[in-house]
């Protein structure tokens, strides 16, 4: 059995969550400028580097797919290795994607959620295939703000039936980062102007997400749509 429409559009929300997340949002601007070498100056008034950025940015947003994507085929295959114990990984699963919600909803502390785990690059890898790269590596980090939802996303994904419905649920997932940043690319010039403003946001998302990520875990402990077919 594949997902259900649900599953596919919470998937797709926690995608878009991570864009608005405290360690995305506000780093965008540095995000772009770094994989398409221009400055600050240069992104407010993108008229005529547009494509450079628009280019560089859908090559960003391959590479973190590309990660992402790998990552979900392979939970859920082992996953699926573990079949016999599904619905001790299911409950496990719920209760601990119940816990990143409660840790966005309510700011709970954690320590080992708390210290960065990000791969650096110092320069970045010249051309395209450079920007593929950065996304790559970007996919590659962990962070205190990006960790409770991807962490979400893949032990969701490795309760999946199929290997194809557990790499959907990521496809969905990269496509929910991938619209807000393309979409900034496309405007970067307000982008940048209105970074501010969009910033008061990333509280509410926050609270939002958190609570998104409390009814996946339920649904997931709860398994209602295999009750409705038993």
């Amino acid at each position: 059995m594949g997902n259900s429409l649900t599953d596919m559009g919470l998937a797709f929300f926690a995608g878009v969550s991570t864009f608005f997340t405290p360690c995305f949002l506000p780093l965008l601007p540095a995000y772009l400028s770094f994989i398409s070498g221009l400055s600050f100056s240069e992104l407010s008034v993108a008229h005529g580097p547009r494509k450079t950025i628009v280019l560089n940015t859908l090559c960003f947003i391959v590479g973190f797919s590309i990660v992402f994507i790998l990552l979900g085929a392979s939970i859920t295959y082992f996953g699926r290795l573990l079949s016999a114990y599904r619905s001790w990984l299911r409950m496990g699963g719920g209760i601990l994607i119940i816990g990143f919600g409660c840790y966005l909803l309510f700011g709970v502390k954690v320590a080992f959620m708390e210290r960065e785990r990000r791969l650096h690059l110092r320069s970045k890898p010249a051309g395209y295939a450079g920007s593929v790269l950065v996304g790559a590596a970007f996919a590659a980090g962990w962070t205190p703000c990006v960790g409770p939802i991807l962490g979400s996303i893949l032990v969701y994904a490795s309760a999946s039936e199929t290997l194809a419905a557990g790499i959907v649920l990521l496809v969905l997932y990269s496509l929910g980062l991938a619209v807000p940043i393309f979409a900034s690319a496309l405007l970067i010039d307000r982008m940048v102007a209105r970074l501010g403003s969009l910033a008061r946001f990333v509280k509410i998302f926050s609270v939002v997400c958190g609570i998104v990520l409390i009814v996946m875990g339920v649904l997931l402990i709860a398994d209602p749509f295999r009750m409705l077919v038993e």
